[in-house]
């Protein structure tokens, strides 16, 4: 059975429940680590197999880039910043896995393009017209150079930051998309969400770097800022250009995981910049709105998509419970209750943690299934696939551990175990 949720629901975290939460989020953790670890190494032509099923077996080598580059990022931030995973075979893999995208994520030598899948051996089989291929390739890069000190690294996540740049503030004809007379340019969350990302991970103890991206860094502030619409109450995936909303089934939907995730990428940002109103938007309209909006009073779990005027969302995976707008939740209001001590923020932390733990953590094989139907069924039994690898689950354990950390230093400073510093 799985373990009872720490949470007695007081309105303040206590120190045996911060204590209990960090116990099981370590577990996880190291339980996570140790499956992709046996499971993912592809040790004859390097990188990384994501196709795996419930007990770790390969059912598709086939290789997604993006998760390539997610998966090196994870093991170096880990050997980096986690003493416990400061292990040799996780910085060979990772540099195993960065030569590989080196070698083989580009289309062709003329561009900077990069598949979104390759076969095991590093064929071009499919090319997506975004971004995110070279955004993960790029935070892979600078943070193996952050952990090796190779300049050839940090070059790399360089010069293919500036193209991803260009790419999305000046000319996006390198990415192949055709113009279409009836297609509207359009302002997707992810695309300066993933922006942001980037910034946040270069500018990291670099101030040439933090000179170099302050305006850019403001821009994405401004173009995620573009989601909240009708005066405040709803946060769209997708918005025009101008900042206004798009008619039709695409202007109407919103992903509750993603504007969540979308408020600790604005609240980190506030709190490094000083922005006390940004703070207070991060926290009421990309957390506690999306999160009231999306969460399932009958079955528990947040909602995969809504139509915000009610309709029934075309996307037939509408109202299943995935990992990963699970895991961003997690990350969003832990992060937002060290920062603010708003309780509201403490229950709905409580309240994912226990539908999470719950539900999605396989406990004879390790690490969590991707997909439940909306009664909290596993409807998925793979571990990894075409979407899921080595990063969003290790992501939130990673950073909400690195939180209970700093909280429960926090209590002994302040030598109350009940009401860490305000």
């Amino acid at each position: 059975p799985p373990p009872p949720p720490p949470g007695e629901g007081g309105s303040v975290m206590s120190r045996e429940e911060c204590e209990e939460f960090r116990r099981q989020v370590r577990q996880q953790l190291d339980q996570t680590l140790q499956f992709w670890l046996q499971h993912s190494h592809d040790q004859e032509w390097g990188g990384f197999f994501t196709c795996l099923a419930r007990d770790g077996v390969v059912y598709d080598d086939l290789k997604y880039i993006w998760l390539q580059g997610r998966q090196v990022w994870m093991y170096c931030r880990l050997y980096r910043t986690l003493e416990r995973f400061h292990r040799p075979e996780l910085l060979d893999a990772a540099i195993a896995g960065a030569e590989f995208l080196i070698r083989h994520a580009g289309v062709s030598p003329e561009s900077r393009k990069q598949a979104l899948v390759v076969t095991r051996d590093g064929r071009p089989v499919k090319v997506q017209r975004t971004i995110f291929s070279e955004c993960f390739y790029t935070m892979a890069m600078d943070e193996l150079w952050r952990v090796t000190g190779d300049k050839k690294y940090q070059r790399e996540a360089r010069e293919m930051m500036q193209q991803v740049t260009r790419w999305v503030r000046e000319d996006a004809a390198g990415l192949g998309r055709p113009p279409l007379s009836g297609a509207e340019t359009v302002n997707s969350l992810a695309v300066p969400m993933m922006l942001l990302c980037l910034v946040d991970q270069l500018e990291e103890d670099d101030p040439e770097m933090c000179e170099k991206y302050r305006d850019l860094g403001a821009w994405t502030i401004q173009q995620i800022l573009q989601h909240l619409q009708r005066e405040g109450s709803v946060v769209l995936e997708t918005v025009s250009t101008d900042g206004k909303e798009l008619p039709g089934c695409q202007g109407r939907l919103q992903n509750p995981g993603h504007a969540l995730e979308a408020g600790w990428f604005l609240l980190r940002y506030a709190l490094k910049h000083g922005c006390e109103g940004l703070k207070q938007t991060a926290i009421e309209k990309f957390m506690i709105l999306p999160f009231e909006a999306g969460w399932d009073k009958q079955f528990g779990g947040l909602m995969y998509f809504q139509d915000v005027d009610g309709h029934s969302p075309t996307q037939l995976e509408w109202d299943m419970k995935l990992w990963w707008p699970h895991n961003e939740a997690l990350i969003a209001f832990l992060l937002g209750y060290q920062v603010s001590r708003d309780p509201r923020l403490l229950q709905c932390f409580r309240r994912v943690w226990e539908y999470s733990f719950t539900h999605f953590p396989d406990r004879e094989n390790g690490e969590w299934f991707g997909y439940l139907n909306r009664q909290g069924t596993v409807s998925h039994t793979f571990k990894g696939g075409p979407y899921k690898g080595c990063f969003h689950l290790p992501r939130c354990l990673y950073l909400c551990e690195k939180i209970l950390d700093q909280l429960l230093e926090e209590m002994e400073e302040n030598g109350n175990s009940n009401n860490p510093a305000q």
